[in-house]
């Protein structure tokens, strides 16, 4: 007999300072095979943001002190997050409150009182088609590569995981969502490459050429790296490759210490015993020189 592999179910994040009103939203929800997350403000739903990644977020415009307009800006500013999907949730219908919605990055906008059918459809549209884009970016990765997207002023508009960490060893001063200064020649040409140095290997940046309006795809590929013979000689214990291995897969030291059964003090003397043997100096260093040669 075959056996069916159920598939993870979709999360949401509801963020709404009242969010016992959404109670008939939620219960629903959760009988469509959703995970309901909730935070009661635009700040709580950033630290919630540090710890999970939701496919999609059902977001209240209006709260007390950071109003969801904000709160959607900076998790669109965030590369590793901005390809979530935002639907805002307010009573707010004038015209310039749906457009400044849209303008900050949100893909949708529903009006209180919520009709809960309504809500639920235009989830599962939009939880579909951002699986749909992960699971794109995911494949980009496996393949070894890295995807940029560049917008006119120089900001990242999006990027691929594996480029998130390229990017963050090559300038970890680098303000946030913005390109590193040392990738800006590769704007100048279309189909032009440079070639940087990178945590003890090569990284080539192609420019693709425009994708969209104004946006410029960068394509990021790792060359001739010597990781492999640096890691073998730094001779990590077991422990320690073991600790380096999750690091580089994008675990905090908290999530490491509760994986392997150990104190996030444990976890900060492993690493650094790791990052002492492999020569380098950040968490991101170390991950990028790993997250090649240890799965």
């Amino acid at each position: 007999m075959s056996q069916n592999l159920e598939a993870p179910r979709p999360v949401v994040l509801v963020v709404d300072d009242a969010p016992s009103s959404l109670g008939m939203l939620c219960d629903a929800l959760e009988g469509e095979g959703y995970t309901v997350l909730v935070a009661r403000d635009g700040l709580a739903a950033l630290k919630r943001l540090e710890l999970v990644v939701p496919d999609v977020i059902l977001l209240d415009a209006v709260m007390p002190g950071q109003s969801g307009f904000t709160t959607c800006r900076q998790i669109k500013a965030n590369p590793s997050l901005a390809h979530i999907p935002v639907i805002f949730m307010t009573g707010l219908s004038d015209t310039p409150d749906v457009l400044e919605g849209f303008a900050c990055g949100g893909v949708d906008y529903v009006v209180k009182p919520l009709r809960t059918q309504e809500v639920v459809a235009r989830l599962q549209t939009h939880t579909r088609n951002a699986r749909i884009t992960r699971l794109a970016r995911e494949a980009v990765d496996v393949a070894g590569f890295g995807v940029v997207l560049v917008d006119a002023r120089g900001r990242i508009a999006w990027c691929s995981p594996q480029a998130a960490l390229w990017l963050r060893c090559l300038d970890e001063a680098a303000p946030q969502g913005q390109l590193p200064d040392v990738m800006r020649p590769s704007l100048d040409t279309v189909g032009g490459q440079i070639l940087l140095s990178l945590a003890g290997m090569t990284l080539a940046v192609r420019n693709m050429g425009r994708v969209g309006i104004d946006e410029t795809m960068l394509l990021l590929e790792q060359r001739q790296s010597n990781a492999d013979s640096r890691l073998t000689q730094a001779a990590l214990t077991p422990r320690e490759t073991e600790v380096l291995s999750w690091l580089a897969k994008g675990k905090t030291n908290k999530d490491i210490g509760d994986i392997l059964g150990m104190s996030h003090r444990t976890v900060n003397k492993h690493l650094e015993h790791v990052f002492e043997k492999l020569g380098v100096e950040t968490r991101a260093a170390a991950a990028s020189l790993a997250t090649a040669h240890i799965v």
